[in-house]
């Protein structure tokens, strides 16, 4: 048996959420359950099995493993996967695969495609991906998973079964489609990049950076190089109806203790208990 790399996992409402992200170290993140992954900072060995990956950008310990997790698919007998990624993004990753396909003289088979903040990709008939513009010191991007579901149109409801089967059958469209945000992810940004989506606060699962936590360390310096702050998340605090929001990528300068002591000092009661740090 192969043993992953170490990483963490939360099951919240039917969903795993598992993964490891620590800033400048690795990040990789999957919903097992939407057959989703997020990031490739590193590249878990039962991760290959899920097909399709988002990255929010290309910074290494978000991108490093993709080398990794495109030859593993191939070695294993794998379709070749499909790959997201901000667009200005692609051309240069396709080249590094190059680049590794030549010193390793194996192929690299996979499909990179670029995405722009709007653009929208169908996991399956159930669940849809969507790019959202983040502010990072590169083109990045975050990503909001979307649960479609369907109601009876009001008209239609004292209607029997037979009846509401003629009408679609006649071609009446008898439903409305309304899309419920299940899991958001906003890759490395500043406050804008969740200030400038809503849908971020909205989403029942929020995993989010929370890169620095020490009060010494400067909001306007962080920001800049486009990150967030605990003082961030808690000037927000109101604004947050995720049922759970995962804190990661916290900086390599705390130790998991200082940021527990410092989170608990300047967040108490963790937004009422919905705060998870990832650590």
């Amino acid at each position: 048996m192969v043993e992953n790399v170490p990483i963490l996992s939360h099951v919240h409402d039917g969903l795993t959420i598992e993964g490891y992200s620590r800033a400048a170290v690795q990040t990789c993140w999957r919903i097992n359950e939407l057959k989703v992954l997020f990031d490739c900072g590193v590249q878990p060995w039962d991760f290959m099995g899920t097909p399709t990956m988002f990255i929010s950008h290309a910074h290494l310990d978000h991108i490093a493993a993709l080398p990794a997790y495109v030859s593993r698919r191939r070695m294993m007998k794998m379709d070749p996967p499909v790959i997201y990624m901000p667009d200005t993004a692609v051309d240069m990753a396709w080249d590094m695969l190059q680049m590794f396909r030549r010193l390793d003289r194996g192929a690299m088979p996979c499909e990179l495609v670029g995405l722009k903040p709007g653009d929208q990709h169908d996991l399956s008939r159930e669940y849809v991906v969507t790019a959202l513009p983040t502010k990072h010191t590169i083109d990045s991007v975050g990503f909001v998973i979307h649960q479609r579901r369907h109601k009876l149109k009001p008209e239609f409801t004292d209607l029997q079964g037979h009846e509401i089967r003629d009408l679609k059958i006649a071609g009446t469209e008898v439903t409305t489609e309304t899309k419920v945000p299940v899991v958001a992810y906003t890759g490395d940004t500043n406050p804008k990049g969740l200030d400038e989506n809503e849908v971020f606060y909205e989403s029942r699962v929020l995993i989010s950076e929370m890169t620095f936590v020490a009060p010494e360390h400067r909001k306007e310096k962080i920001h800049k190089h486009g990150h967030m702050h605990l003082d961030d998340i808690k000037a927000r605090a109101d604004r947050f109806k995720n049922e759970l929001i995962i804190a990661s990528h916290l900086s390599t300068r705390y130790t998991d203790v200082q940021v527990k002591k410092f989170v608990k000092k300047g967040l108490p009661g963790a937004l009422d208990g919905r705060l998870k740090l990832w650590i």
